[in-house]
């Protein structure tokens, strides 16, 4: 059976709630505020809730969030690939949501940002599996080279998905260039992708991507409630999204990407994965926190209100 083999990187976020934020030097009231764990551990949880077993193959902390961050992904069925525990804590995000559902993160790496040749050699990828890379893990010296020589020496028959992430806006960098010729699958949202290609939309950001991936790559660009795009030997399809009232952003992108490599893991079309996605991400915003993926009968129940049985 496939598996998806995460290599991000799982943090605890403390999720605030607030009015908006306020301005340097000022000061504002949260309406609630939770340790949650979050990072990679959405697109985990989404995979995992709709049917795709799923190993963490990232570093885990001892200390408070180390534990809170085993304790959610056990909760959750995701295996835990490395066994060890880092010496250093796993790290935190605050994330801050405000009335208008836009949402703001200020994070701090720890354990997570750190792994080596021998953590992923723990758990062998086999033919079928998906290996997700987080462009965030490109940031991470500890780490960063380590993951990309393990990725160029996987054998084609494992796919590999990468999510470029809010702050990789260059393909220049010698690791990426190294890591976008052995891709599989491209999954970001629209403002990741037109900073990526330098692009003006989505259209010509398709295009321009093309230049940088390997041809048969299949691709795949959220916008928003508007739904996505998904784009593979020159064949473009807007997929479009569900009407919902949003009250929290965070972690919809993430609930998108587990649910669509889930479905593609049980032989969906990338069509079809892409409509579930769709359907999950917008379940997603209805709800406050950052792992706010539906389960597969939620999904399945969206679809079948919107288009029938």
């Amino acid at each position: 059976m496939p598996r998806l083999l995460h290599t991000g990187q799982v943090i605890i976020d403390l999720v605030m709630a607030v009015d908006k934020l306020p301005q340097a030097g000022g000061d504002v009231l949260a309406q609630s505020a939770s340790f949650e764990a979050g990072g990679g551990f959405n697109v985990m949880a989404a995979a995992q809730r709709n049917g795709l077993a799923v190993v963490y193959l990232g570093r885990h902390g001892t200390g408070r969030f180390g534990d809170l961050a085993r304790e959610a992904m056990s909760a959750e069925g995701i295996r835990i690939g490395i066994a060890h525990r880092a010496e250093r804590d796993t790290g935190l995000c605050v994330a801050v949501t405000e009335a208008s559902a836009e949402r703001s993160f200020i994070s701090y790496i720890g354990a997570e940002g750190e792994l080596t040749a021998g953590d992923l050699a723990s758990v062998p990828a086999q033919a079928g599996d998906f290996v997700y890379v987080s462009g965030y893990s490109l940031l991470q010296v500890g780490k960063a080279q380590a993951l990309v020589d393990w990725v160029l020496e996987l054998p084609k028959e494992i796919t590999v998905m990468f999510d470029p992430g809010p702050l990789v806006d260059s393909p220049d960098e010698p690791l990426m260039q190294a890591l976008l010729a052995r891709i599989d699958i491209w999954t970001s949202n629209s403002v990741e992708a037109l900073r990526f290609t330098g692009a003006p939309d989505i259209a010509e950001a398709l295009d321009r991507l093309v230049d940088h991936l390997p041809a048969e790559v299949l691709m795949v660009v959220r916008d928003g409630p508007q739904g996505c795009w998904i784009s593979q030997r020159g064949d473009r399809q807007h997929v479009p999204g569900f009407k919902v009232a949003a009250i929290d952003s965070n972690g919809a992108g993430d609930a998108h990407a587990g649910v669509f490599v889930a479905g593609l893991a049980q032989g969906l079309s990338a069509l079809e994965a892409a409509r579930r996605a769709n359907a999950a991400a917008a379940l997603a915003v209805t709800r406050w926190g950052p792992a706010t993926s539906p389960m597969a009968d939620e999904v399945d129940a969206l679809i079948r209100e919107t288009f029938g049985a």
